[in-house]
């Protein structure tokens, strides 16, 4: 089912860790972050942005914190999961399962690193929509490269619902 896509303001939440060297993430302090905004108003939740910690995270520890998020929300605001890569094929694996643990919204970023062309740029956005259909899907980042890009990618991204700042 398709779902609306959420209007007004979403907090991106950092992700708590603990133990001697801060090798675990603090559930219990997550939840009190995504709490705290829930109750006061928060429109909508984004976990391991391109902000945070998530480009240090295993996979599975990345997963889990989304999935943790998802069901600690409970559909009472939206989850915007982190899902970028400069890699195309793990953004997308990221994304099926974000989309699979129930997350309502993507955040992508440019591929880092990679200094890409135009048509490279718009393909590794366009191959993550196509199999993120249902949903939403943001980007961030792409300031740096907004003005090379050319009208037409630009159009063509709202054909696939990619929303930019």
């Amino acid at each position: 089912m398709k779902k609306k896509i959420f209007t007004g303001a979403a907090v991106a939440i950092v992700t708590p860790f603990k133990g001697k060297n801060n090798e675990e993430v603090d559930y219990d302090a997550l939840g009190a972050l995504i709490e705290y905004q829930i109750e006061n108003g928060t429109d909508a939740i984004v976990i391991c942005g391109t902000t945070g910690e998530a480009s240090t995270m295993p996979d599975t520890e990345h997963l889990a914190v989304i999935e943790y998020a998802v069901q600690k929300t409970a559909g009472r605001i939206p989850v915007i999961a982190g899902t970028g890569s400069n890699d195309t094929k793990h953004a997308i694996a990221l994304s099926q399962k974000a989309e699979q643990l129930g997350a309502d919204a993507l955040l992508s970023v440019t591929p880092y690193y990679n200094k890409t062309t135009q048509d490279g740029l718009y393909e590794h956005f366009k191959v993550i929509a196509e199999v993120y259909r249902y949903r939403s899907f943001y980007t961030t980042s792409l300031a740096e490269r907004i003005s090379t890009l050319n009208r037409r990618h630009l159009r063509d991204c709202a054909k696939f619902r990619i929303s930019m700042p």
